[in-house]
């Protein structure tokens, strides 16, 4: 790297985790997942539904759906597709595909309104688009001002076989009538594309490390959604940091990893997709994890050893009736990612199952790991962990110095894992990626002696009460410890004396409990100027796709209602 920097983290790193990774061992995510066709081709490799897909199964299905793409429709190296599904076994299929096909992938959330995804395919460019039919009146709304050329769609049961996926359809269409009516002139079905493509041979794509291989996009939060340009280096890089890292605690060819964060979030498409791959592991696929009984009931018959997701999730599995019952035995790594994971959550988390919630960070823009926590940890930290190989990681205040240990600042990350830059934006770029190759996340964290980060909070959730800075994150784990709490989240109200005031709002457990209970609670363990002015008891909190709890949108609320 260019520039030298103290990394204290080295000298704590688990058993076996190199400083640096092997770059140049896999040029592509094609020439990855050729060698993971080759190595695990009768091994498990997807299971939705009670179907299960070996990894030759993925190789020729995915090669089918390249031949189509490359042959059929003519798209060449480059060429944006967009996929529009939740966790269904055409979805790593399809992403194996594109990218065989040298195709760029657009990860595209199916909640979509239409605005949302009229945005995205127009900022992309996108010539193709794969949906799911429980969608795809949405695609038809706004396909007339898009570039898309052509529409692939794809029912729940497409690759369950006969005569499964004819009744699971069925059910989907006409029973539960989960498929809104549509119509797309020249529409071909996902299964039409396999087997067209099956009767053609498929040419090698040159594919080089820098060339893009998916859009992921983000920032919808907080503006435009943009598309970070992620590469087939970026990704790889990624791969590499966190198989290196979990792979002192995981068994290749035997691990079998739960997949219920969608593919289509930077967190499973890295982590359970690709690293779990190139593990031979065998993902089981999650369709619905919000319901959360038939989650529990899916997981009783599974002997899982991995399971990867947000705070939101493990609480919601927490408080699901019969989860405490399953069998724990082989679970051996459980990893929080995406927002914080709540001390309160992590200790009940390792108290049920006996494995600890190891807290890893990480942002789209950083393919996305950053931080891991080692995974032999005997008890939660609090941590976001320690950076992983290859990556450089530092704290600096407003003006750009860098900060000593113990310092608060803002977090920033240099390595082989950050993107490109944003789609078609080098403004936006060139405001988050400075001239020294330094991502700034907009992250206020500390750095301990050994090399542990701590997220202290977002910037711009941070709360200023007379002059002090409190930090949302540490309001919402002294809450959550509080038993008749399910969920809470703390945000910055305007206040006529000390310019902000803390608000709570709080999902409760037990409906007996009351705002004295809780401001008695919030007294013993928080100074005075933490202190809640605001309590509001709600049936839920506003969340992203993946479970995020949205403060931004409490704090909208609260202006437009103020």
């Amino acid at each position: 790297m260019s520039e030298s920097i103290h990394r204290p983290w080295l000298a704590h790193y688990p058993k076996g985790v190199p400083a640096e990774i092997d770059l140049d061992e896999f040029p592509s995510i094609v020439a990855l997942l050729d060698n993971c066709f080759d190595r695990f081709r009768h091994r498990p490799a997807y299971t939705n539904m009670g179907r299960t897909i070996s990894y030759g199964d993925l190789d020729q299905m995915s090669r089918h759906f390249a031949s189509y793409l490359v042959n059929e429709l003519k798209l060449v190296k480059g060429d944006r597709i967009a996929m529009m599904m939740p966790n269904v076994l055409q979805y790593p299929v399809a992403i194996a595909g594109a990218l065989r096909a040298g195709l760029v992938v657009v990860n595209t959330n199916p909640m979509y309104t239409a605005r949302e995804l009229r945005h995205q395919l127009e900022d992309s460019g996108a010539k193709a688009i794969l949906v799911l039919d429980n969608f795809a009146h949405t695609v038809a709304s706004v396909l007339a001002h898009t570039q898309v050329r052509q529409v692939i769609t794809t029912g729940i049961g497409d690759l369950l076989g006969f005569p499964k996926n004819l009744i699971t359809n069925f059910v989907v269409r006409h029973v539960k009538k989960m498929v809104p009516a549509f119509s797309i002139d020249g529409a071909i079905r996902f299964n039409e594309a396999l087997r067209r493509g099956g009767a053609s041979q498929l040419a090698k794509a040159d594919i080089a490390p820098g060339d893009i291989a998916f859009l992921q996009y983000t920032g919808g939060t907080t503006g435009v959604a943009k598309g970070a340009m992620l590469t087939h280096r970026n990704l790889i890089a990624n791969m590499q940091q966190a198989s290196a890292w979990i792979g002192t605690g995981m068994r290749e060819g035997e691990e079998i990893i739960i997949t219920a964060l969608p593919l289509y979030h930077i967190f499973a498409l890295t982590a359970n997709c690709l690293t779990f791959m190139k593990l031979g592991g065998h993902n089981h696929l999650i369709t619905n994890p919000r319901d959360m009984p038939g989650f529990v009931a899916t997981l009783a018959r599974i002997r899982y050893t991995g399971l990867t997701g947000v705070n939101t999730l493990f609480n919601g599995l927490l408080n699901t009736p019969g989860f405490d019952k399953l069998d724990f035995s082989s679970l051996r790594m459980t990893l929080g990612g995406g927002m914080a994971v709540q001390r309160a959550v992590a200790e009940r988390w390792k108290k049920v199952t006996g494995c600890t919630l190891s807290e890893a960070y990480g942002l789209t823009e950083t393919s996305p790991a950053v931080c891991i926590n080692p995974l032999d940890l005997a008890e939660y930290n609090g941590s976001i962990g320690l950076p992983v190989s290859s990556t450089d990681v530092c704290i600096r205040d407003d003006d750009g110095a860098f900060l000593a240990v113990g310092e608060i600042g803002e977090l920033c990350v240099r390595g082989p894992q950050v993107m490109k830059g944003y789609w078609n934006r080098p403004e936006e770029t060139a405001k988050i990626i400075d001239a020294q190759g330094w991502l700034h996340t907009g992250d206020i964290a500390r750095m301990d002696e050994q090399g542990f980060f701590y997220i202290v909070d977002r910037k711009k959730d941070m709360i200023l009460v007379s002059g002090f800075n409190v930090y949302p994150n540490e309001i919402e784990d002294v809450v959550a410890m509080m038993p008749g709490v399910l969920e809470v989240a703390a945000i910055g109200v305007p206040d006529e004396k000390s310019g902000e005031a803390v608000k709570l709002v709080i999902v409760r457990k037990d409906p007996a409990l009351t705002e004295e209970a809780v401001r008695a609670h919030c007294r013993s363990e928080l100074t005075g100027y933490k202190q809640p002015r605001h309590i509001e008891f709600r049936d839920s909190l506003p969340k992203s796709n993946v479970g995020k709890i949205l403060r931004r949108e409490l704090r909208e609320a609260e202006i437009k209602h103020g």
